[in-house]
């Protein structure tokens, strides 16, 4: 991990739309400068009493979340996750402790580009139709995927301490 992590700072005016994106942008930097230059076994070594909770298995687990937010609910494609997830809930994180972190954080930002794409053309009250009768908007959307990826920075900012000692916000 680099001591100057290459982030963008959210704006600190701006329009709604501007500022979510700001934000959720901010974080997802975030979650890779903390996923950055580790080893393969450093990024999947347990260091909590949940064997899935290491860096491996959370930025497994965020890309299959970004994946499915974005892509799924709002893109309309195919849940390419979901047969896998219900024969193991767990699965992104399995799948993720078996793959190279350069692999995984490289599928993250990729993840994250399509996940831009899709929202830039849509508005925040745009709607796309939700597990069944219900409906989600695009703010919703954003707005959970900021907590989302949030509450796993911080679970990564630790684990990263506990694995080399280095912090940083």
């Amino acid at each position: 991990m680099t001591d100057e992590p290459k982030r963008p700072e959210p704006p600190l005016t701006g329009d709604e739309r501007t500022q979510l994106n700001g934000f959720l942008d901010f974080l997802r930097a975030t979650v890779v400068w903390k996923c950055s230059g580790l080893t393969d076994e450093q990024a999947r070594r347990p260091l909590v009493p949940s064997e899935l909770t290491t860096v491996a298995g959370l930025l497994g687990h965020l890309t299959i979340v970004e994946q499915y937010w974005f892509n799924v609910v709002l893109g309309g494609q195919e849940d390419v996750w979901k047969e896998a997830l219900e024969a193991d809930p767990d699965a992104e994180f399995r799948v993720a402790m078996k793959t190279p972190i350069e692999q995984l954080i490289a599928a993250y930002e990729a993840e994250c580009e399509r996940s831009r794409k899709i929202v830039s053309g849509m508005g925040l009250d745009d709607k796309a139709p939700f597990r069944g009768d219900r409906e989600v908007n695009v703010r919703f959307v954003v707005a959970h995927m900021i907590e989302e990826t949030g509450r796993h920075a911080g679970h990564l900012d630790l684990l990263r301490e506990m694995t080399d000692g280095l912090t940083g916000e």
